[in-house]
């Protein structure tokens, strides 16, 4: 069965999906949606018979595509899923889903009125290190958890405003909190402090923090903290250090450590994380099982009602229960 797929957004994320997919057979990569007409031309050019729009509905109205994926800035959605969810079409959307609970809420409810096979692009959950933590865990008692983001200030205006990306916790660090739901459960209470501590005295337009630290009480009764900031201009990391009755599990981009009493396991990421998260959803697109798919919208929803009660915690000094 041959795939038609659409684009829509052509920064990083939607060139790298689209560069992955035209390698795949018979995937087809026909279509670009991007904000002007000649950013859509230009990368549209990059592949064989396809075209550029400058709106969602002329590419649904020019194309016949089977799947979309969404790669735009957490202000952007709405419009796009909406469009989607009207003409049927599965789609597989980058994190995170927007800047509020209230639209991803509706998004949500018209994905299961019409049962549309969706993804979300949590791509920690399909690394070969995850895989590893999650067998060591089913035969350790989780105590706690300590995950963080750190890093420099991405250079978008709309990164830097809280109305275009819910900050650093809602933006960035929620891959570290779906990693936490994916390997230790389900959070239900959330507290938080944020800081404004320099990022704000050196650029305009400034209103997300810098800094934040994030406790959180998890279902199964262990604890996690998990700490960003975006104001580091080197040592930059991620990842997700789970502590048990045997050790620690140090997650990230490089894969597993599993440090023991007198030993150390070292478990590297050999897959691309990426090509098995598009492989779980063009399978569930050629075929309706969905069974590979490891993060639906319904799932990314929990994720992302963690990171906005983070802000909201951190607005009102107050500890927010889920």
């Amino acid at each position: 069965m041959s795939i038609q797929i659409g684009i829509v957004g052509t920064g990083w994320f939607g060139m790298m999906h689209a560069e992955k997919l035209a390698k795949l057979d018979g995937i087809h990569v026909t279509a670009f949606v991007a904000t002007n007409q000649q950013k859509a031309d230009v990368a549209a050019q990059k592949f064989d018979g396809a075209r550029g729009y400058d709106s969602v509905q002329n590419m649904l109205d020019d194309r016949k595509l089977d799947a979309v994926y969404i790669c735009v800035p957490p202000f952007a959605h709405g419009e796009i899923e909406s469009a989607l969810l009207e003409r049927n079409i599965p789609f597989l959307v980058e994190k995170p889903i927007g800047v509020d609970e209230q639209l991803p809420s509706s998004i949500l409810k018209g994905i299961e009125d019409k049962k549309l096979i969706t993804s979300v692009g949590y791509h920690f959950r399909y690394m070969d290190g995850t895989d590893r933590a999650r067998e060591l865990l089913r035969e350790r008692t989780t105590l706690m958890a300590l995950g963080y983001w750190m890093g420099s200030m991405p250079g978008v205006s709309w990164w830097r405003k809280m109305s275009g990306s819910g900050g650093q916790f809602v933006e960035q660090t929620t891959h570290v909190v779906d990693l936490l739901r994916y390997t230790v459960g389900e959070v239900t209470e959330v507290y938080a402090a944020y800081g404004e501590r320099y990022m704000n005295t050196i650029e305009e337009g400034v209103s997300v923090p810098d800094v934040g630290t994030v406790t959180l009480k998890l279902a199964g009764g262990s604890v996690a903290t998990i700490s960003n900031t975006c104001a580091i201009p080197a040592g930059d990391r991620a990842g997700l250090h789970i502590y048990t009755n045997k050790g620690v599990l140090e997650l990230g981009h490089h894969g597993l450590v599993d440090i023991e009493a007198g030993r150390k396991t070292e478990y590297a990421n050999r897959t691309d994380p990426y090509e098995l998260e598009n492989e779980a959803f063009l399978h569930a697109v050629r075929t309706g099982d969905t069974s590979r798919i490891r993060s639906s919208y319904a799932d990314a929803y929990l994720t992302h009602r963690v990171t906005l009660a983070a802000n909201e915690s951190a607005r009102t000094g107050l500890p927010i229960k889920l």
